[in-house]
């Protein structure tokens, strides 16, 4: 047993090493707590304060809408679904898409009341819709921030209206944000939509880098409560990079649209994407234990890409992890290992490797012959 254990070894294998490390950009903001992310591995790559719980007022309805999208999504809600309004929803305060109690309002109008106008009345309709009630709706909202891993996260509310209970963290906010844009791009739409009209009142998106223009935004949602201040989570693609970031804790509206162009700026401009392995390439050729063939490939599932700064990009290891050699049978798909990269500045992204096909169990002579070859290396 002592023998076998010593056989089966975990590799480290070193598939590019760069030079020497690279000192990290230093950049700074007015925003109280923030974070820029890469959207394709979701890599941070500048956070301040990034998991201290604050109020996110009306960007915690980036959860409401995730919800919503999934029932979409799996067929239990319909977007020509008519919902009614209740007195509850119509008495809402803040912000409003101007709903009139017993009226009955298609979903997809109500998801662009809640996203182009912020609407609390919408999110109320939906939550009670759903759930039977807005309490009842915070409970699947905290449900599924645990299902997403999201740790300083609790809601009270579908609407974000202040409540010391109902709190999430700037890194929360981005991967929420990310999960939305990955799973739901029919929906993600609405976010870019700059003004919507309903009951024949024409109201404007609130994100201020979407009505200015700036280059490649197309979301996602702003919020403001007093004891919090002013924030905003902002996606923007350019040159098919997507980058994420949420800021929050600053003074004024006009302060929070320029802090936000500065760190998304700053993100565009200083990071770069390398890509290293695309899907199914082979990575390393791992050692087969009594197998058919004597090798796996070991491919990732999806494209390899790491965002850093061009000094950065001076100090990238990239290593894979991996047990070997690997017992057959070997089913392609089977999780073999990991690519481990990491660079100045950023944080380690680990990235499953999969046997890139089947290799089947050797035949009894072919057993017999790597049995013996491990014999005569001493058994080790």
């Amino acid at each position: 047993m002592n023998r076998l254990l010593v056989l089966f070894w975990s590799a480290f294998v070193w598939v590019a090493v760069a030079a020497s490390p690279a000192a990290a950009v230093t950049f700074d903001t007015a925003a109280k707590a923030a974070i820029l992310m890469d959207y394709r591995t979701g890599q941070v790559l500048f956070a301040k304060n990034p998991d201290e719980p604050l109020p996110p007022a009306s960007m915690s309805k980036l959860m409401t809408a995730y919800i919503v999208f999934e029932r979409l999504e799996e067929g239990s809600l319909s977007l020509d679904d008519e919902l009614p309004v209740s007195e509850n929803a119509w008495r809402m305060g803040g912000s409003q898409m101007f709903l009139e109690v017993g009226q009955r309002v298609k979903v997809e109008d109500l998801l662009r009341g809640m996203i182009v106008q912020s609407g609390n009345d919408a999110c109320v309709v939906l939550a009670e819709a759903l759930a039977g009630s807005e309490k009842a709706f915070a409970e699947l909202m905290n449900r599924k921030a645990r299902e997403l891993g999201l740790r300083n996260s609790h809601f009270t509310n579908a609407t974000g209206l202040h409540d010391p209970e109902h709190y999430m963290s700037v890194r929360d906010l981005a991967i929420l944000a990310r999960e939305i844009i990955r799973r739901f791009p029919q929906y993600y739409k609405y976010y870019s939509e700059k003004e919507f009209i309903f009951n024949g009142i024409r109201q404007f998106n609130r994100n201020p880098l979407l009505r200015k223009g700036t280059p490649g935004v197309d979301g996602m949602k702003t919020g403001y409560v007093e004891e919090a201040g002013y924030g905003l989570v902002v996606s923007a693609e350019r040159d098919g990079r997507r980058l994420i970031l949420v800021v929050t804790g600053l003074e004024s509206a006009r302060e929070r649209a320029i802090e936000a162009e500065r760190l998304l700026e700053f993100g565009f401009r200083e990071f770069k994407e390398y890509r290293l392995f695309g899907p199914g390439e082979t990575v390393m050729e791992a050692e087969v234990w009594m197998g058919a063939e004597d090798t796996v490939p070991l491919v990732p599932r999806e494209t390899v890409a790491v965002t850093l700064t061009r000094a950065a990009r001076e100090g990238l290891v990239v290593r894979a992890r991996f047990d070997s050699p690997v017992p057959a049978p070997v089913a392609a798909g089977a999780e073999l290992g990991e690519l481990l990269v990491t660079a100045p500045g950023i944080e380690p992204l680990r990235v499953p490797l999969v046997a890139g096909r089947d290799v089947d169990r050797a035949g009894v002579a072919g057993r017999v012959v790597d049995a013996l070859a491990w014999l005569l290396r001493g058994g080790s």
